[in-house]
């Protein structure tokens, strides 16, 4: 009777030990972060890193031409505490998701208002609190970035903003604003 309990238990149990594992199980595009800061302005990324992995990204994995999450996973946010100036224009403290239209010359770069967003599925375009377009630039071959990377270059109250992937570098200029009293 004993042995006949301990199966039933152990037969209970098993399904909850096999969904620990798979929630435990890390990323295949891990979770990242990029900071900034100046002053009383904070700023953070948070997105997924896709990895190359020999695959050819853009394209192909990343289609042109359509919007894209700017990473793997859920939407990249980007969370601001104070305005700052992005590419010359302003851009109110709160947070954004931002997408990307990548292209062979030139990127749209998008700041949306909708959060919490899986991927790109749900874009909806009136949602869009600035956009503008950003050069793509080719990185040397011996620097090719296999994990997507988002990069954050500051020099005192300004910084540029890079995302790096396989072959490819696209940046923008961020300026933060003195915040008012």
């Amino acid at each position: 009777m004993k042995l006949l309990s301990r199966a039933f238990i152990i037969a209970l149990c098993l399904p909850l030990f096999s969904s620990a594992q798979n929630v435990l199980k890390p990323r295949t595009s891990p979770l990242a972060i990029a900071t900034a800061h100046y002053k009383n302005t904070y700023l953070k990324i948070t997105y997924s890193q896709p990895q190359k992995n020999g695959r050819e990204i853009f394209g192909k994995l990343v289609p042109y031409d359509q919007v894209w999450r700017t990473g793997a996973n859920e939407a990249t946010e980007i969370t601001l505490t104070n305005d700052i100036l992005v590419n010359g224009t302003t851009l109110k403290a709160g947070t954004y998701s931002l997408f990307t239209i990548p292209g062979t010359e030139k990127w749209a770069i998008i700041f949306n208002s909708d959060l919490g967003l899986w991927g790109s599925y749900n874009y909806n375009p009136k949602m869009d609190v600035l956009r503008f377009d950003a050069p793509v630039k080719s990185i040397p071959e011996n620097l090719v970035y296999d994990p997507f990377t988002i990069r954050i270059d500051q020099k005192t109250d300004t910084a540029e903003l890079f995302l790096l992937w396989d072959n490819i570098q696209v940046s923008f200029s961020i300026k933060f604003n003195e915040p008012k009293p």
